[in-house]
């Protein structure tokens, strides 16, 4: 058995999201001793890594407890956690995507400095002067 400190050190969960998670249902309700102090067996640690886990792959807390209420699942009910797999990594394919294309923003405004302030702050101008790339940030820095 383990306490809320021990589950938070074991998991890397601060303790107030681990309450948040019981809250919203996602660790069930823990047992407690007599002195009232949460005590959450290996079940719970086991649960509590696996919504950790998809949270860092950025998966939303809906996902996360549609995947939980999956377990134990079988045949075609399992398709659910692939159809989550599958939008997931369509939505981190698209925020690289955006994040290359300011890559290429930053790294044409960064060129627009010649190192020399004699004159008007080319980096400061062009965040001001963005033209066609503020439509299309991914264009090609020339």
């Amino acid at each position: 058995m383990h306490s809320i400190g021990d589950l938070s050190r074991l998991t890397g969960v601060k303790v107030p999201t681990i309450r948040f998670y019981e809250s919203k249902g996602l660790l069930p309700e823990p047992g407690r001793t007599t002195g009232n102090q949460r005590r959450y067996d290996a079940a719970a640690l086991k649960r509590l890594h696996f919504i950790r886990h998809g949270r860092d792959l950025g998966l939303p807390l809906a996902d996360v407890q549609a995947l939980l209420s999956l377990e134990g699942a079988k045949g075609p009910d399992l398709n659910r956690a692939h159809e989550i797999a599958k939008r997931q990594l369509a939505d981190v394919r698209d925020r690289i995507a955006r994040l290359r294309g300011l890559e290429l923003e930053l790294a044409h405004i960064t060129k627009a400095c010649d190192g020399h302030h004699d004159h008007v702050c080319a980096v400061l101008q062009a965040f001001t002067n963005c033209g066609p790339r503020c439509a299309n940030p991914g264009a090609d820095p020339d």
